[in-house]
């Protein structure tokens, strides 16, 4: 049933979450409000832009991430943008219509994989869901059947990038899914749901029980792709690498009897995949300096455990001194304070103070870098 007002909806999902701590400190509540601050930006309604000025001042009150999902139960921020996407999903599609070449290195879309073969003689691709040390262990092994194995975690972003790699390397014929399924998450029952049903209009994966299985990153024609192309075999909860090693083994011998090679690519769909462009980064061609003035950082020894903070104006001048034994709480007491003012400015003082931080749990010597 389609929302009267979903731009009020959103608004209203959205203030409860900032109202927990929890999701403060949540990767799923700051992706989304980065993702609807992109997407609200196009709609230039009076409605839309007042919602947008309350993301913009949201994104303010985000915390260092502590986690990238919970896991909840009821996940307040994925709710907001599913409603989003069901009433607007001609503006979800313009943000997704990037497209790029392929090319020829492979993985296509980078992430946490072991890869090997691009031949003939390895059609098979493993995920290992949340068993990261399966993967590992599988990569260690490197049967010959073996195209690529790494993990998938999400019911979203992870099957996203899946789903590119293997569109993008006809070799690949079959999937097994093994390892422990990530809880709440449900990527690998995601996985065999859009194997057997694919996505609806709005990109939502029919039958999955995973909280949020929207694929945002890919197309329809993707995922149709995807699924002509391969096989999908459920191994979930497997976790002896031997059991999957000779069902690798099988699942070649099975390919090899079932078609050439020939006869087998035709049958594979060509299509254009989609993504966001690559920017390189570049160092700035002026360096801007913060009117709020400069810091410097000092970790006097290792017992004690203090970090300790000096704050200065450009004339020298000492402001403030802030101590402390992690980088977190001194990073937040600066920007709850107003003493940094350039975002530029922040990053560093965050990459320093965490240098500094690992400095005292591991020992070495800390020397502060320049800007």
């Amino acid at each position: 049933m389609p929302v009267i007002n979903p731009i009020g909806e959103i608004q209203s999902e959205l203030q409860k979450g900032m109202k927990l701590a929890k999701c403060k400190r949540c990767g799923c509540m700051k992706q989304t409000l980065e993702n609807l601050q992109a997407s609200l930006s196009l709609l230039q309604t009076e409605d839309s832009l007042y919602l947008l000025r309350n993301i913009e001042h949201w994104l303010e009150q985000i915390e260092s991430m502590e986690y990238t999902c919970l896991g909840c139960e009821k996940c307040i921020s994925a709710m907001a943008e599913n409603i989003f996407h069901q009433a607007f999903p001609e503006v979800a599609e313009t943000q997704l219509s990037y497209t790029f070449e392929v090319k020829e290195h492979w993985p296509t879309v980078p992430g946490e994989y072991f890869s090997f073969c691009h031949g003939s003689g390895c059609p098979v691709s493993v995920s290992t869901l949340a068993s990261a040390e399966l993967a590992e262990e599988l990569a260690g092994i490197r049967p010959e059947e073996l195209c690529i194995v790494g993990k998938t975690e999400t019911e979203n972003t992870g099957i996203d990038k899946l789903i590119k790699n293997i569109i993008t390397n006809s070799t690949i014929r079959f999937l097994i899914l093994a390892g422990e399924e990530p809880e709440g998450h449900y990527s690998g029952n995601t996985l065999l749901a859009l194997g057997e049903n694919g996505v609806d209009d709005n990109m939502r994966v029919i039958g999955s029980h995973g909280k949020y299985p929207i694929l945002k990153n890919v197309t329809k024609k993707e995922v149709e792709a995807f699924r002509k192309q391969i096989k999908i075999v459920n191994m979930i909860g497997c976790e002896d690498a031997k059991t999957v090693v000779k069902k690798l083994e099988e699942l070649s011998e099975e390919f090899d009897s079932s078609c050439s090679i020939e006869e087998c690519t035709e049958k594979i769909m060509n299509v254009q995949i989609s993504n966001v462009p690559v920017v390189q980064a570049k160092q700035p061609a002026k360096l801007e300096l913060d009117k709020k003035g400069y810091f410097v950082i000092i970790v006097p020894d290792r017992k004690s455990g203090i970090i300790i903070v000096e704050h200065y104006s450009y004339d020298n001048k000492l402001q403030h001194v802030i101590e402390g034994k992690d980088s977190a709480g001194i990073y937040r007491t600066i920007i709850k304070n107003g003493w940094v003012t350039q975002l530029s400015h922040a990053a560093y003082l965050g990459k320093e103070l965490a240098r500094a931080e690992l400095s005292l749990k591991l020992g070495f010597r800390y020397v502060q870098d320049d800007y």
